[in-house]
């Protein structure tokens, strides 16, 4: 069966597939626009260019200038060094033995830090503080009421809800209140560079270590990488002994 025509520029056929391993070498942040309709098109335009533009150099005589020729060469050398070195570490993998001995070996490397979630009101007196503090505990307010209430800080909006946050994110006294403080308790008035602070915390998660399956994509891609780099380095050693390099 006969090849897809797409174009036919300057006497030259253009079919689909090599239009496609064109439109495949295009960067990867404008493929998504390269397979509409209009993007395709586009591209299939600049790859005609090449093409009539091709022609327009061959009749100025421009293939045979010396700047051309030195421009040529250095092409050469650049792409066929890139290929020789594609070529070279494209077949390195990383097998799941590998891997696991790897997450084994260096587990500290995917700790996870201690997370917690927690609201908290911020007064400029610690009075004010207190008195939201005690209307909470006789069930005259709820957390959320007080807060929109007494709190300066935005979060108020949101019943003084923070959100989640990993430990050292936030001045160190209200990090320590939080994380050593207990789940489903009123902690304060806690006094930081802000002002004074009634926190209730609402969950903690203990700092842990990411399972083998949450990391193995990179753990094989740094293998492969690592990999890849001792084969390129024992090849350029290889390569400047055999043919020699000096930098002057």
């Amino acid at each position: 069966m006969a090849e897809k025509i797409v174009a036919t520029v300057a006497g030259r056929d253009i079919t689909e597939k090599e239009f496609n391993e064109f439109v495949a070498r295009i960067p990867q942040q404008q493929q998504a626009y390269v397979q509409t309709p209009e993007g395709r098109q586009q591209a299939l335009t600049q790859y005609a260019n090449y093409f009539l533009f091709e022609k327009l150099g061959e009749e100025r005589g421009y293939v045979d200038s010396e700047e051309f020729q030195n421009i040529l060469s250095y092409a050469k050398t650049e792409l066929l060094s890139q290929y020789a070195l594609t070529q070279l570490v494209k077949d390195i993998t990383a097998s799941e033995e590998e891997c696991k001995k790897y997450y084994e070996d260096n587990k500290e490397r995917f700790a996870k830090g201690a997370q917690a979630r927690a609201k908290h009101i911020l007064t400029n007196e610690e009075d004010e503080c207190l008195k939201a503090k005690k209307e909470i505990e006789a069930g005259e307010k709820t957390f959320e009421e007080a807060a929109k209430e007494y709190s300066t800080c935005p979060s108020k909006a949101q019943g003084g809800d923070l959100g989640p946050f990993g430990r050292g994110q936030m001045v160190p006294e209200f990090d320590k209140a939080v994380f050593e403080g207990e789940v489903g308790k009123l902690i304060g008035p806690v006094k930081t560079q802000f002002g004074y602070h009634l926190i209730f915390i609402d969950s903690l998660e203990e700092g842990s270590v990411a399972d083998f399956a949450e990391v193995y994509p990179q753990i094989r891609q740094q293998i492969v990488n690592e990999k890849q780099n001792e084969t390129y380095m024992a090849a350029r050693a290889e390569l400047m002994e055999k043919y020699g390099c000096e930098f002057k």
